[in-house]
């Protein structure tokens, strides 16, 4: 199951970087302020932490996107420095440790 959710945030990651496409239609626009902002990605990127996604595989994505060839492509895509600057300062933002144990699993019955 972790590898389904390294996948899931990989696909989320380059999804956000790619950003609209340049002939977007006015239902891909709406979906794109809708459901592609940074806020969602820090929601389904902590959902897949919390299902076995660890910090090294984030950092070691984030250092794939930037450095090899087969990215190339969305490196040069309109926007990608500004997006994957935002990307880089909420990932800073989220907790990667697990997080305190809730009141109901703290009581005791």
């Amino acid at each position: 199951m972790k590898d389904w959710h390294v996948k899931h945030m990989r696909d989320v990651i380059v999804k956000y970087l790619s950003g609209l496409p340049e002939g977007a239609s006015r239902f891909e626009r709406r979906m794109y302020r809708k459901y592609g902002g940074i806020m969602n990605v820090n929601r389904t990127i902590e959902y897949d932490l919390k299902h076995g996604v660890t910090k090294n595989d984030i950092i070691s994505f984030l250092v794939t996107l930037k450095t090899k060839a087969s990215f190339s492509q969305l490196r040069m895509a309109n926007g990608f420095d500004d997006r994957m600057y935002q990307l880089e300062t909420s990932l800073r933002s989220i907790e990667f440790q697990p997080t305190a144990a809730s009141f109901s699993n703290d009581y005791v019955y």
